[in-house]
Formats: C-alpha cells, sequence, structure tokens
C-alpha cells in the first residue's frame, strides 16, 4: 500500500517557517535529511518538508515559481478541542494570522483556520 511521507511547502525562509511549526506543534527537526536548502519536520505518521526557492531550479519547476494563491492547505490534528483552542493564540504570537475562529464543522470537527507567517492556510483540528 502507498503512504504519504512529506508535504513539502515552498518557503521563502526555511528556518523560519520550519521554526513556526516546530514552536507551535512541537515537530522535530529530521536533522538527517537537513540541507542549505531544506528542512524536515517530523509531524507523526507524515513529516513536513520546506524546501528554499533554490528547490524550483533543483526540480525543473522554476516556470511555476511564482504561481500565487491558497495551492494547498495543512491539517494539524490535536487530541482535544482544548488543545485546538490553547494552539490558537500560540500560533498567533508566533506569526500566525487566525482566519477563522474555532467552531464545530457541519461533519463534526472542531478546527480553526490560519495563515502562516508566509501565508500558507492551515487548519488545527480535533476529530470527534
Amino acid at each position: 500500500m502507498s503512504k504519504l511521507s512529506y508535504v513539502n511547502v515552498f518557503a521563502r525562509n526555511i528556518e523560519a517557517l520550519s521554526g513556526f511549526y516546530q514552536r507551535v506543534f512541537d515537530f522535530p527537526e529530521v536533522e538527517a535529511i537537513r540541507s542549505p536548502i531544506f528542512r524536515g519536520l517530523n509531524a507523526g505518521g507524515c513529516c513536513i518538508g520546506f524546501n528554499a526557492p533554490d528547490a524550483y531550479d533543483l526540480l525543473h519547476l522554476s516556470e511555476y515559481a511564482d504561481t500565487r494563491g491558497c495551492k494547498f492547505l495543512l491539517n494539524i490534528d490535536v487530541d482535544s478541542p482544548e488543545d485546538v483552542d490553547r494552539l490558537v493564540p500560540i500560533a498567533c504570537e508566533a506569526g500566525a494570522s487566525l482566519i477563522k475562529s474555532p467552531y464545530t464543522t457541519y461533519y463534526n470537527w472542531y478546527q480553526a483556520v490560519l495563515l502562516d507567517p508566509e501565508g500558507n492556510v492551515f487548519r488545527i483540528n480535533h476529530m470527534f
């Protein structure tokens, strides 16, 4: 069976952006794969990779380097609704912007929608 191993984010500043997710969610760095243009964090079951802009050329994606808009959504699951409420202000203090305050969705998840310091969308979820 196939499985998702990494979700990679192109970041203007890989140290700052990976550091944001480390501070807010306590994800440890996968130091064995650190490079001048990459940082990886173990997010439990899947990892988040942060690619510097140099990776566009490396991956032959230069023509897509100026793509703008919401192109992906990171979902970070937590153990309880209280954890959602606790982590939102921590994320905001670390540089995130709150887009939608914690609420219960029509599919019965409790979540908040935020932008990280580089404007990428992420949600903090608790699935009932």
